[in-house]
């Protein structure tokens, strides 16, 4: 039997596997687990975690998968006796620069969420993009040119968002499904990155964006740290919707 006064529990999707580790307010470590998307999720037939497309420079993760995972790893941690009740703060992080597409009417779906039911079978359906770009993506060079050109080259963008135009970072992801999938981008209410899209699971709503990881689009004024205007004009339409707000890293959060 586990006995602790309280528990900090942290999951972590990265591109191989979705982690959990809980700990103890004196540190110890009383809980390790983790889901392996090539092994514990078959059908979703990845490669070390991600799909590479027949250009060979287009990459990405299944969105539905991750919510498998994530259920698996619950469910684990519930055969485990894993004391919930226990946990007082939970933190997450996610592989920088991924993207997320919540399809419109999800927000409901999300406050909505029973336990009698899997994350993935409420939740499979709302995606308006269902395979996630990934930071190993090197597909958007068009996209980047045309960030730089639109605020005065990459010396100005990198004055601005911190990094001149780099095609794993989000801004220039989300201007190709733009231009690529209209449909698609019309039809997404949210767009999260990875860290994001995880803690909006638990929250029960759209979880917003930490400075930290925004660093990585090329969409936020690092002076500032607000979205830069010029930057979600270029890449989008209405994205500063789509997008939500930006905050302070260590921000406790609820919803957005």
């Amino acid at each position: 039997m586990i006995c602790m006064v309280q528990l900090n529990l942290e999951d972590d999707v990265s591109i191989l596997c979705i982690k959990a580790i809980a700990v103890t307010d004196k540190l110890e470590v009383v809980y390790e687990g983790n889901v392996q998307f090539d092994v514990d999720l078959p059908e979703f037939k990845t490669n070390g975690g991600v799909h590479i497309h027949s250009d060979h420079v287009t990459v990405t993760a299944p969105t539905r998968m991750w919510l498998k995972a994530f259920d698996q790893l619950l469910n684990r941690m519930k055969e485990s006796k894993f004391p919930f009740h226990k946990v007082v703060a939970l933190s997450g992080a996610g592989q920088q620069h991924g993207s997320v597409y919540w399809r419109k009417g999800t927000r409901n779906k999300l406050s909505n969420l029973t336990a009698e039911l899997t994350m993935f079978d409420q939740l499979k359906d709302c995606f308006s993009v269902e395979d996630s770009p990934l930071w190993m993506d090197a597909s958007t060079t068009n996209q980047c040119l045309k960030l730089e050109q639109a605020v005065g080259g990459p010396q100005v963008l990198a004055s601005i968002t911190g990094s001149r135009a780099y095609v794993r970072f989000t801004g220039n992801q989300i201007m190709k499904i733009c231009e690529t999938n209209k449909e698609a981008y019309d039809n997404t209410e949210r767009i999260s990155l990875v860290s994001s899209f995880a803690a909006s699971l638990f929250v029960g709503d759209y979880a917003p964006i930490d400075h930290s990881d925004a660093t990585g689009m090329n969409l936020l004024d690092i002076w500032t740290r607000e979205w830069s205007p010029k930057c979600l004009e270029t890449c989008g339409p209405d994205l500063a919707d789509k997008l939500g707000p930006s905050v302070h890293s260590a921000e406790r959060v609820v919803s957005c």
